[in-house]
C-alpha cells in the first residue's frame, strides 16, 4: 500500500510516533519515519488473509448462549485454543471479555465476537463465534446476536441444572428458528450431576438426551467433540456471493482516530477496501478504508463475503451514522433493506446529571459514543431545578443501570449523579384540558415529577412483567411469602424434576426492579434463578410521595408507588436516610409526605457541645441562659444551612435488605 501525502498529514497533524520506531530512542516523527510507515502498512497487506478460500458451504455462524455464570466464556476460551486462534497459556481466562467493568464484575455484559479456523476431514472450516452475556439486563445482547447466527450452543452448569435465564435463552434461539446443541459443563465438580440434567433437557426443552454433550471447558475435556457437531448440525448460511451486496450493521464501537468500527454479517454478495457503499438509514455515501475479521483482535483481510461476519472502517466520524440494525449496501446497485432489531423496550429510568454543569458537553459526547456500543439505551433530555440540565436514561434493569455508569466512569473518565431509578407508569387522563395538552388521552409517565394530580386522571396503570423463577423445592415457601409481599400473582408452578421447580408470577415491575434479585438470592441460599418478560400494563391505586428535608423536597428522591405501602416505604425511606445523611451543627428533619400530609418522620439530632459543663453549682439562670444561646445559634444554623445528600445514596436508600 503506498503512502500518500494525506496520509502523511494525518500522522503529522496528529504527531503521532510513527507505528514502527526504533527499539531504543525517541519516536521516529514523520516525514522521517515515512519509509517506515510505508513498511509497516506493506507488511500488514502481506498478512492480509485470503477468505475466497471459504465458500458458503463451509462456514458456520454460532452463538453460546447460558445462564451467568454456567462457563461460556471459559468454553470460548478452549475453542479459540484448541483452534490455534489464540496460543495456550494459563492465562488465557475469558479472553473475550475485554471490558475492565466484566473483569471486575466477572461477568459478560457485551456481546463479543471471534473466527475460528478448523480443519475437519480434510476440509477447512471458518467458524464465526459470538459469545453473549447471561443476565436477564443483557438479554437485548442475545438477541441481537442470534441475527448473525444460524445456530446456539446452550450450555448448561452440570452441578445447578436449568435455570432462568437457560429457559429464556432457549426459548429465544428456539424463536429464530436456529439448530440448538446442548452442553452439560462442568463435569469435573465434585457434586456434578449430567444425568440429571440431560432429564431436565429432554423434559423442559424436548431434546434428546442423546444430543447432549458432556464437556469440561476448564479442563478442555470433550471440546474437539463441540467443534465437530457445529459442523455436522449447524447449517451453513444460505447466501451467495453473485447477489448485490448487502450487510447487517449488528454492533458497533468508536475509535478517536479511526472513527465508527461497524461489526457487519454478510447476507450477500463481498465488499473489499475502495468500494463506495450506502447506508439505508442515513442514505450517505462512504469509501470503505479496511475490511477484515476479528481473531478475536482485528485482522485485516482483503475482501468479505456472503455468509461471512467481520468488521469494517469506511470513515463514519459522527456516532449517529452506524445505527445498529442498519443495512449497508452498494452505490448504485440499492437492495431491499434488512428488517433490523426490534427496539428494546426501557424498563427502567433515572435521571444523569453532571457533578458540575461545566461539563455537560463532555457528558453529552461520553453518552452518544457510549449509546453506540449499547444501543438498548434511551436518552432524553430533561432538567431539574436542583441539578440543573440532563438526561432521562432507559435501561433493561439495575444491574444494566449501574454498568452503564461503571462504563461511563471508566472509559470516559465522567462523573455522574443518578437519580432513584424508576419504572414507566401510564395515566389515563379525564381532565380536557390535558388531553388537549398532551393531545392524547393516555400519556406514560418516565418522571415522577411528571405524575398529574388525581382529580385529572380517570385511572393510573403500572408496568407488570411474567416472572420465571427456577428453586430447589425446599426453597418454595420462602419464596412464595416473597412473592405475595410484592403483589405477585401465581400463575403456573411445574417441577422440571424431583429437587427442582419452576415457578411463574405476574409481579407489579416496580416490585422487582431495585432489589428484588438480591432477596431471592438471599433467601435460597444463592440456588434460585430469576428471570422475567414484559406482561402490559394493569389498572393500580398509584400515588407520589415526597422526601422533605428541613422542609425542601428532594425531587432525585420522588417517587411513584402503590397507595397500600405508602405508609411502610416512607417509613423505610426516612430510616434509611438518616443513616446516609452524615449529621450536622444543626437538627435535620426528613419527611415522607403525599401531597401536603406527612405519613413519616424521623429526625437527625445535631452535633452539641456541651456548654454547661463548665458551670459547677451556683444559679440555674446561669445554665438556662448558656442553653438558651446554644438553642438560638443552632435556630440560625438551620435557616441557613443545606444539606447535602451524598451522591451514592439515592440507589441505596432504596434497597431494602440493610447492608451487612
Amino acid at each position: 500500500m503506498a503512502l500518500t501525502g494525506r496520509t502523511v498529514s494525518w500522522w503529522v497533524r496528529l504527531r503521532r510516533p510513527c507505528p514502527v520506531a526504533a527499539p531504543r530512542g525517541p519516536p521516529v516523527w514523520l516525514p522521517t519515519g515515512l519509509e517506515a510507515c510505508q513498511r509497516f502498512y506493506s507488511s500488514r497487506d502481506k498478512e492480509k488473509i485470503d477468505m475466497s478460500a471459504y465458500p458458503v458451504e463451509s462456514i458456520r455462524n454460532f452463538s453460546i448462549i447460558a445462564h451467568v455464570d454456567h462457563g461460556k466464556s471459559t468454553l470460548a476460551d478452549r475453542l479459540l485454543e484448541i483452534t490455534g486462534t489464540i496460543a495456550k497459556t494459563d492465562r488465557n481466562k475469558q479472553v473475550l471479555d475485554k471490558l475492565q467493568v466484566e473483569r471486575e464484575r466477572g461477568i459478560t455484559v457485551k456481546a463479543q465476537s471471534a473466527s475460528l479456523f478448523y480443519n475437519y476431514k480434510g476440509v477447512n472450516y471458518l467458524l464465526n463465534l459470538i459469545d453473549t452475556p447471561g443476565h436477564v439486563d443483557f438479554s437485548y445482547e442475545v438477541s441481537r446476536s442470534l441475527s448473525a447466527c444460524q445456530g446456539v450452543l446452550l450450555v448448561v452448569d452440570a452441578n445447578e441444572g436449568i435455570q432462568a435465564q437457560t429457559v429464556a435463552n432457549f426459548y429465544l434461539a428456539f424463536e429464530a428458528q436456529l439448530a440448538i446443541i446442548p452442553v452439560i459443563n462442568k463435569i469435573d465438580l465434585k457434586n456434578a450431576d449430567p444425568e440429571r440434567v440431560e432429564k431436565q433437557i429432554e423434559k423442559l426443552f424436548d431434546i434428546p438426551v442423546s444430543e447432549c454433550i458432556r464437556i469440561s471447558a476448564k479442563q478442555g475435556t470433550n471440546i474437539e467433540k463441540v467443534l465437530e457437531k457445529v459442523i455436522e448440525k449447524i447449517p451453513p448460511p444460505q447466501f451467495n456471493t453473485t447477489d448485490p451486496l448487502k450487510a447487517l450493521v449488528f454492533d458497533s464501537t468508536f475509535d478517536h482516530y479511526r472513527g465508527v468500527i461497524a461489526n457487519i454479517a454478510i447476507f450477500g454478495g463481498e465488499i473489499e477496501k475502495g468500494h463506495k457503499i450506502v447506508s439505508a438509514h442515513t442514505n450517505k455515501r462512504y469509501e470503505v478504508n479496511e475490511v477484515g475479521i476479528l481473531t478475536p483482535n482485528e485482522q485485516p483481510t482483503h475482501k468479505l463475503y456472503a455468509g461471512q461476519v467481520g468488521y469494517l472502517i469506511a470513515g463514519m466520524k459522527e456516532v449517529t451514522e452506524a445505527q445498529i440494525g442498519d443495512t449497508l449496501f452498494m452505490y448504485k446497485q440499492p437492495v431491499e433493506p434488512l428488517p433490523g432489531f426490534k427496539s428494546a423496550k426501557p424498563m427502567v429510568f433515572a435521571g444523569m446529571y453532571p457533578v458540575d454543569q461545566t461539563e455537560y458537553n463532555n457528558l453529552k459526547s461520553a453518552l452518544e459514543r457510549l449509546t453506540l456500543n449499547d444501543s438498548s439505551v434511551t436518552v432524553h433530555r430533561d432538567s431539574s431545578l436542583a441539578l440543573g440540565a440532563g438526561w432521562r436514561l432507559g435501561f433493561l434493569g439495575l444491574l444494566h443501570m449501574e454498568v452503564f455508569n461503571q462504563r461511563l466512569e471508566q472509559e470516559y473518565n465522567t462523573s455522574v449523579i443518578l437519580t432513584a431509578p424508576t419504572v414507566p407508569y401510564k395515566a389515563v387522563l379525564s381532565s380536557a384540558k390535558l388531553i388537549k395538552e398532551y393531545r392524547n388521552s393516555e400519556i406514560t409517565i418516565i418522571n415522577p415529577a411528571q405524575f398529574p394530580d388525581k382529580h385529572s386522571v380517570s385511572e393510573y396503570l403500572e408496568p407488570t412483567v411474567l416472572g420465571t423463577i427456577v428453586t430447589p423445592q425446599e426453597y418454595i415457601g420462602k419464596i412464595i411469602v416473597l412473592c405475595q409481599d410484592r403483589r405477585a400473582i401465581q400463575k403456573e408452578m411445574l417441577y422440571i424434576d424431583e429437587h427442582r421447580v419452576m415457578l411463574k408470577y405476574l409481579f407489579p415491575l416496580n416490585e422487582i426492579v431495585v432489589d428484588f434479585y438480591d432477596a431471592l438470592k438471599s433467601l435460597s441460599s444463592g440456588y434460585a434463578s430469576f428471570d422475567y418478560e414484559d406482561a402490559g400494563y394493569q389498572a393500580a391505586d398509584l400515588i407520589k410521595m415526597d422526601i422533605l428535608i428541613n422542609g425542601n423536597p428532594i425531587e432525585e428522591l420522588a417517587t411513584i408507588i402503590h397507595n397500600d405501602k405508602a405508609y411502610a416505604t416512607g417509613k423505610f425511606l426516612c430510616e434509611r436516610l438518616k443513616d446516609t445523611i452524615p449529621r450536622q451543627l444543626f437538627e435535620i428533619a426528613i419527611q415522607a409526605a403525599i401531597g401536603k400530609k406527612i405519613i413519616a418522620r424521623e429526625t437527625l439530632k445535631a452535633y452539641r457541645k456541651n456548654v454547661v459543663a463548665k458551670c459547677y453549682g451556683g444559679d440555674i439562670t446561669r445554665r438556662m441562659k448558656l442553653l438558651k444561646r446554644q438553642a438560638e445559634g443552632k435556630r440560625l444554623m438551620r435557616k441557613i444551612g443545606n444539606v447535602e445528600v451524598p451522591r451514592d445514596a439515592f440507589i441505596r436508600v432504596l434497597k431494602r435488605q440493610p447492608e451487612k
